[in-house]
């Protein structure tokens, strides 16, 4: 098996979870890669950990068979712009709190080897965003998708902004308020959720725009099919606004248009049996409880 391994460098409670993670390996005969920064912090506790090391540009391929993702579910949504188009199915394995994306505990770390070699998985592809323009965005040049979501928001005041809407070409409404989230139905439980938008099942071909604080309080979150092209153009008080995709942002001036559609590849996320979609769910909204007591 092949595995690439992947956290931030600040996280040290997943340490101990990595290495019982790299000796379940080892059990296997696994050739294993470690993203250069993170390797540089387990050698640094651990001088026997050599292993062959990867970037954003290179030593990734299609040829692994996992990705296995250490933190919470924003080192998911960053593990993404390592593996991009090629296919590599990934896993999250939570050092925090429960996350949507990231379910499985660190303290059953080793099933993440035993299930997978069991074949007590199966693997979801996972759609996403991708943004465009007829001018240059320098921080999206060489990633400009989401996973999660795109979002609109104003920037340098706290005067409302508007952002006028099309889909497929057809005026849809302009939006007043702080911003639009643009989410695929991995990010419905994210910043969507937070802002009234609603939960969707990964495997649905849908979109979801949801206004950010809205002023027209008619408008409401929408679910649309996800070959829909959707334009946007911002106006408001000040002469730029943000456009985020995920966490990475960028400075837009008012008044240009950008193209928001579904990426040409999707995500290969692997879920377990023992951890699926509707279990998590029921977990972190505490669905199917009795909360009167």
């Amino acid at each position: 098996m092949k595995v690439a391994i992947y956290g931030l460098n600040n996280q040290d409670d997943a340490l101990d979870a990595v290495e019982e993670l790299l000796n379940e390996l080892q059990k296997d005969d696994s050739e294993v890669w470690i993203e250069e920064d993170f390797h540089s912090v387990l050698a640094s506790r651990n001088t026997s950990i050599n292993h062959n090391t990867f970037t954003t540009s290179t030593g990734l391929d299609g040829s692994f068979d996992m990705f296995v993702s250490f933190g919470g579910d924003g080192t998911i949504l960053r593990a993404t712009t390592f593996v991009r188009d090629l296919g590599i199915p990934i896993v999250g394995v939570n050092t925090g709190r429960l996350g949507f994306l990231s379910t499985f505990k660190k303290e059953d770390v080793r099933k993440v080897v035993t299930e997978f070699l069991s074949g007590s998985y199966r693997v979801v592809e996972r759609s996403l965003v991708e943004v465009s323009a007829g001018f240059e965005i320098p921080e999206f040049e060489t990633m400009n998708f989401a996973l999660n979501e795109v979002s609109v928001s104003r920037k340098d005041t706290t005067s409302m902004i508007t952002i006028e809407t099309y889909l497929d070409d057809e005026y849809l409404t302009s939006y007043w308020a702080d911003g639009l989230i643009i989410s695929t139905p991995t990010g419905s439980t994210g910043y969507s959720l937070s802002c009234g938008g609603p939960v969707i099942v990964p495997s649905a071909k849908s979109l979801v725009l949801t206004p950010i604080a809205p002023h027209n309080l008619n408008a409401r979150p929408l679910v649309i099919s996800d070959d829909t092209e959707i334009r946007l153009k911002v106006s408001g008080r000040e002469e730029n606004h943000l456009v985020s995709l995920d966490s990475r942002l960028a400075s837009i001036e008012n008044g240009q248009e950008i193209m928001v559609k579904r990426a040409d590849f999707t995500i290969k996320m692997i879920e377990y049996t023992s951890e699926s979609f509707l279990k998590t769910l029921r977990n972190k909204l505490l669905w199917g409880e009795d909360r009167r007591n």
